[in-house]
């Protein structure tokens, strides 16, 4: 296929045509990535250093919902670094070697992120059942105390990411990690304050097993999506009925062949798709304009469309 490229396109795209009345169009312009550096610097200092204040208080009084919540901050200060690592990589430039450079990244940070929260999760759960057979007593001023810093640091953490959390699973594994952390500490604060007022011994253990479950309720809808997005499944925004049917609406388009919607990343979405146009090549104008709406109407920034007078291609149908 022969490649011509125009000198201006105001669409920032490209398209050939072959002496079979076949067309390829893509569509390359893409949103600028908003930049949350900033936020992941501070979002790690911060919790970096409150993981060291946590985990010396926990092993002070013996509170193993401190040292829990130790554990699990130092997880999300792991879990800031790879979604960090992540967004950062999904910004390095396609090559020959990477055509699509390493946008997929932050989707493989967002399932590892989970993971990783769930992890933990399991780690303090099965720590407070053994803990639950033989409480022992803490101090439950001290643990409020350090907790309720907690609650601070992490909601503050958590509203660094706030904006971006809609558009970007990366961005929302961060920020339910952030938020998980401050409920984790809400709820050492409430077994500090249960604690004083009852004497319980197992009120300790007893608020770490609930604030794991709550939290592992929360987390498997972010593993559930970025591993189905991992394995090329459409975008949860996306109806590909919709789309199909937009593309059959065409003028000259009596059908849509081998249409394929997946994420290239967390907040980028491709397309390609074989029109069947029996009347020939339909010009350029309707392609750019069928790009420029799947762009709008439904969040596809990367579109490939191919023109046919008849299918070529072994069916690959849902």
């Amino acid at each position: 296929m022969s490649h011509a490229h125009p000198p201006h396109d105001p669409q920032g795209a490209h398209h050939a045509h072959d002496h079979h009345g076949h067309a390829h169009r893509h569509g390359h312009t893409h949103a600028a990535p908003t930049d949350f550096s900033r936020a992941f610097a501070i979002g790690i200092a911060l919790n970096l250093s409150f993981v060291g204040i946590e985990a010396f208080y926990g092993w002070q009084v013996n509170s193993l919902a401190l040292l829990a919540d130790a554990a699990h901050n130092l997880g999300d200060v792991a879990g800031l670094v790879l979604a960090w690592g992540a967004a950062l990589a999904g910004r390095l430039k396609p090559d020959a070697r990477h055509t699509y450079g390493w946008q997929r990244a932050s989707i493989l940070a967002a399932a590892a992120n989970a993971v990783l929260l769930l992890v933990a999760m399991g780690s303090l759960g099965w720590e407070a059942a053994l803990r639950l057979r033989s409480p022992e007593p803490t101090q439950g001023w001290t643990i409020m105390a350090v907790a309720g810093v907690g609650i601070v640091i992490n909601t503050a953490t958590a509203l660094l990411f706030m904006r971006g959390r809609e558009r970007d699973m990366n961005i929302r594994g961060a920020f339910l990690h952030m938020a998980a952390d401050a409920l984790v500490s809400l709820g050492v604060v409430i077994g500090g304050a249960l604690y004083l007022w009852q004497g319980w011994d197992w009120i300790d253990p007893a608020m770490s097993l609930v604030i794991a479950a709550v939290i592992v309720l929360g987390t498997w809808g972010l593993l559930r999506q970025s591993v189905h997005l991992l394995f090329d499944g459409v975008p949860e925004n996306i109806d590909l009925h919709a789309v199909r049917g937009y593309l059959e609406s065409l003028p000259g388009i009596t059908r849509v062949h081998d249409l394929h919607v997946w994420a290239m990343s967390t907040t980028q979405v491709a397309l390609s798709a074989h029109l069947v146009a029996p009347a020939g090549y339909p010009g350029d104008a309707l392609l750019r304009e069928a790009t420029q709406t799947l762009r709008e109407r439904f969040g596809i920034v990367h579109v490939t469309l191919q023109v046919v007078a008849e299918p070529f291609m072994p069916l690959c149908e849902h």
